[in-house]
């Protein structure tokens, strides 16, 4: 690991620290979130080293990190929503947006929609590694949760 690559994760720890105090998180969700941040930056760092394609990145971590915060939602009996909003916060394509806007200003139509389809490959990604995971964690527990009545009942 590079000392680039060491204070990138540090930086990502922070953001999504400061992030989840805006969401006014406290405690241990803060910290599992700011936890989440730097284990999203991480694995984004680690995938990148074996697949090319930064939209498969984006949508693996976001997968990832989406089960992640759903499990520890339910240890931490809390929304799951504000983990995985505040541990994705590294990921936000905020470089790729603020370049299509520059693009933009510039009338450089080229550069402009070659970087809005990347920005919206990016924002697709992430949401549909959210999704895809949130709906799978929600079917699996409305089976467990009709095991667990037809036991009781």
């Amino acid at each position: 690991m590079t000392p680039h690559e060491l204070i990138q994760l540090i930086a990502s720890f922070t953001g999504s620290f400061c992030f989840g105090i805006l969401f006014r998180m406290k405690g241990i969700r803060l910290f599992v979130s700011a936890l989440g941040g730097f284990l999203s930056w991480g694995m984004f760092l680690l995938l990148g080293c074996f697949i090319s394609s930064q939209s498969l990145c984006y949508f693996l971590v976001a997968a990832a990190i989406t089960l992640y915060s759903e499990i520890l939602a339910r240890v931490l009996r809390t929304p799951a929503t504000p983990i995985i909003t505040t541990a994705l916060i590294p990921l936000i394509p905020g470089s790729s947006l603020y370049y299509t806007m520059a693009y933009a200003f510039e009338s450089d139509w080229t550069q402009f929609w070659n970087k809005a389809v990347q920005t919206m490959q990016l924002a697709s990604s992430l949401a549909i590694g959210i999704i895809g995971v949130t709906a799978i964690v929600q079917l699996v527990m409305r089976i467990i949760n009709r095991k667990t009545c037809k036991k009781s009942g």
